[in-house]
């Protein structure tokens, strides 16, 4: 890897022009105010417009915003401001946090980079030395970082939590997470709660007994850790055959969900080891695949739910958890909500952990064949792994679903999720395998997933989960491996593997604005306003796991790209349009 990588995207004619149309608005002069970032600040989340101060937006984690300057009506006049390329390969997933008029965002191999959010400008750049023999499962990912106060606060792939100083890039304090020797590495953003800077952990397909760690954001000392797989006399150990628990995986590595109205703090779980052969991990294996609700102070568990047990698919259930208050049966019920990796849609009471309900939301579901009244699936003994050769296409496949690895929105305006997900069976298949720190612990696989002959695909789902049913399907030739955004104009944001961004109507699904940026999109759609001025950044830059499982165009270019856009001051018809 090149050090001190500095390159700013090399501007075509286009993209000059379009800057010209902002000359009255931009200034091309920076001043670097500095103003932290507080609690108040951080729990307002997008309702304080002019930045982006969280992966989720908010607490809730809706990915959300109440800015409507950019509409159904204007859209399809949204131009790009600047752009920004970070010279480097692999996939581009983060979500970038704007504060103070300043864009912090990550990249892969554990690089940041503070911009000008007005014109793209570079103001420092951090890249974190790591060992050569890191291991990593899925790319080497980094879907953002944290803000409280001064500093900035980021996973790495060797497993540290760094706090960087926002003022000029360096690092003010760096705890260990765990040793990266045994598979454990960081990918997603931490969680600010108070005084505290929450975050999960990588590894489960290695066999690394997963945990959710708290760490004081003023000194880096760690505050609690509380692990995902109960060990030998702990409750919930019962669930796992012999000593299977030790290497039983039930990783932490999305983001969780904060709710500051009951102080609670929710973490998704991922899934078991070894991923297909539940033969050596007899019983539900706890706490894998569940959603576990924390006290934040301690880490001591309220409750928890968990959605697939004795998980044989590698359904991790590390997707988004949503809160907001819906009507059920007649009674508003603070609830929970999760588009779930193994096809079924989630609703439970966010105080209690009940079951409400489930339903299915991908277009296919073979694996179980329906729910009991607990939310317990009943599985299909078809879908079963199988010694040998794998067995019939077994749906959904490895990826989902929609995925953790990208985000979806919950509109507070039309009180839908949009759920951009992948459409890809396969088969699989079970076999025996000893336990190596550090080595893969699958214990079997896919079979040839549905790429290889063209039948997967991607749709984008308007769900209402209060109804119990999808409103309408945006579809796509491939799967989608990037995430959304809504806003109150109306309009949901979110890109193809084909290369495209686009805004589809919150309602309707109708396309409204589409833009080839020149790479798949995985990265997670922002957006914010500065002097009246409403903006949208979307990354673009292939590369990950789940594109090769599942489905990706076979002229799929590489590189790092981050565009903003916003629609112009002037009645001039751009080329493209």
């Amino acid at each position: 890897m090149n050090k001190n990588v500095f390159l700013i995207a090399s501007v075509a004619v286009a993209m000059l022009v379009s800057l010209l149309a902002f000359a009255d608005s931009v200034e091309l002069e920076f001043s670097y105010t500095g103003e932290p970032v507080s609690t108040e600040d951080l729990l307002q989340g997008t309702d304080k417009t002019d930045g982006w101060l969280m992966y989720g937006g908010n607490y809730n984690n809706w990915r959300y915003s109440p800015l409507d300057g950019i509409n159904k009506e204007n859209v399809n006049k949204l131009t790009p401001v600047w752009m920004f390329q970070t010279g480097l390969t692999g996939q581009l997933s983060g979500s970038p946090i704007v504060a103070d008029g300043v864009m912090y965002i990550s990249a892969p191999y554990n690089n940041l980079w503070a911009l000008d959010a007005r014109t793209g400008e570079v103001i420092w750049h951090f890249e974190h030395d790591m060992p050569s023999d890191v291991i990593l499962c899925c790319g080497p990912a980094n879907r953002g970082v944290a803000i409280k106060d001064d500093l900035l606060f980021m996973a790495t792939l060797d497993a540290k939590l760094l706090a960087i100083q926002r003022s000029n890039g360096e690092v003010a304090w760096t705890a260990k997470l765990e040793d990266y020797k045994k598979g454990y590495s960081g990918t997603s953003s931490p969680l600010i709660v108070g005084d505290m800077v929450v975050t999960g952990i990588a590894g489960g397909e290695y066999g690394a007994r997963g945990f959710v760690d708290a760490y004081d954001t003023d000194t880096g000392k760690m505050l609690w850790r509380r692990y995902t797989v109960p060990s030998e006399g702990e409750k919930g150990v019962e669930t796992w055959a012999g000593d299977s628990w030790k290497t039983g995986g039930g990783p932490t590595w999305a983001i969780g969900t904060y709710d500051p109205q009951s102080n609670t703090l929710y973490w998704p779980v991922g899934n078991p080891s070894p991923d297909w052969n539940g033969d050596v991990r007899e019983g539900d294996n706890l706490y894998t695949n569940s959603v576990l609700a924390l006290e934040p102070e301690t880490g001591e568990m309220k409750w928890y739910f968990q959605f697939t047990p004795h998980d044989m698919w590698d359904y991790d259930a590390t997707n988004g958890l949503v809160i907001d208050d819906i009507v059920v049966d007649g009674k508003t019920v603070r609830a929970l909500m999760q588009p779930n990796r193994n096809g079924y849609v989630y609703v439970l009471d966010a105080t209690t952990g009940a079951y409400i309900k489930a339903f299915q939301y991908t277009d296919r579901l073979t694996w179980s064949t329906g729910l009991d009244g607990d939310g317990r699936p009943q599985v299909n003994p078809e879908a079963i792994p199988k010694a040998g050769a794998a067995g019939d296409p077994v749906c959904p496949g490895l990826s989902g679903g929609h995925n953790g690895s990208w985000s979806y929105s919950y509109s507070k305006s039309s009180q839908l999720m949009y759920v951009p997900s992948v459409e890809s069976c396969m088969g699989v298949f079970k076999e025996d395998m000893v336990y190596i720190q550090g080595i893969p612990f699958w214990g079997g696989g896919p079979s040839t997933p549905e790429t290889d002959d063209g039948s997967s695909y991607g749709i984008l789902a308007a769900i209402d989960p209060v109804a119990g049913e999808v409103k309408w399907k945006y579809r796509s030739e491939y799967p989608f491996v990037g995430g959304a955004l809504a806003t109150a104009g109306g309009v949901v944001f979110s890109g193809d593997q084909e290369g495209y961004a686009f805004a589809l109507d919150d309602a309707t699904g109708d396309e409204l604005w589409k833009f080839q940026t020149g790479s798949s999109i995985r990265s997670q759609p922002i957006t914010w306003q500065i002097d009246g001025t409403q903006y949208v950044a979307i990354g673009s830059g292939m590369g990950g796991l789940v594109p090769g499982l599942s489905g990706a165009p076979e002229k799929g270019t590489n590189g790092n790209t981050l565009l903003v856009f916003a629609v112009p001051e002037t009645k001039t018809k751009w080329f493209w349009q």
